[in-house]
């Protein structure tokens, strides 16, 4: 996919809808449009620098927000953490996934969206409880198990955006490419 200035325009939009929709007050618990961004990219936007960008700007352009809000005691949420780095290196990941979804393939959208999330879910909460974060469960496998335990609550809401939000962009990306076709072919 070339990247003209129409479509520069849709991505910069997406990004910061997306990024603004992260920090509403109250969402779900894992409920975000950046899983499904990072697939979506990684499967429509072949210049794989552009694909990387849209999820992780995304991502960084809500944490920018958070901190902001954080520092002037808006929220209790700070947008900069200690072990982020391995937040985005993961969405880096979720993007790699998406350079194997066929866009026209629902079952592949589908699948990946249950994929995506999944281990985003296993590796972050694994990640979490080596570092001793969360709830500093003890490392045994009991612990392990106790901290997969804690994230459920967000995988959950994980596993719904992403669905939700995949259907919205894969669909939509459709949608526009179907109609460009049929007003070429008048």
């Amino acid at each position: 996919m070339k990247l003209n200035k129409n479509i520069a325009f849709a991505f910069a939009a997406l990004i910061i809808v997306a990024a603004f929709y992260r920090i509403i007050p109250g969402r779900p618990l894992g409920f975000a449009p950046q899983i499904a961004m990072a697939l979506f990219a990684g499967s429509v936007i072949k210049d794989r620098k552009y694909a990387f960008t849209l999820p992780l700007f995304s991502m960084f352009l809500s944490d920018l927000v958070f901190q902001s809000l954080f520092n002037s005691g808006w929220s209790s949420i700070p947008g900069f953490y200690e072990g982020q780095l391995l937040n985005y290196i993961l969405f880096g990941g979720l993007t790699v996934i998406g350079f194997w979804i066929n866009q026209t393939k629902a079952f592949q959208i589908g699948l990946a969206s249950l994929a995506g999330p999944t281990v985003y879910f296993l590796i972050s909460n694994l990640l979490v409880w080596m570092s001793g974060g969360g709830f500093n469960r003890p490392k045994t496998v009991s612990g392990l198990l106790m901290a997969y335990t804690d994230g459920i609550p967000f995988y959950t809401g994980s596993v719904a955006a992403t669905i939700l939000f995949s259907a919205m962009l894969f669909g939509g990306y459709a949608l526009v490419r179907s109609g460009a076709t049929r007003t070429q072919t008048i």
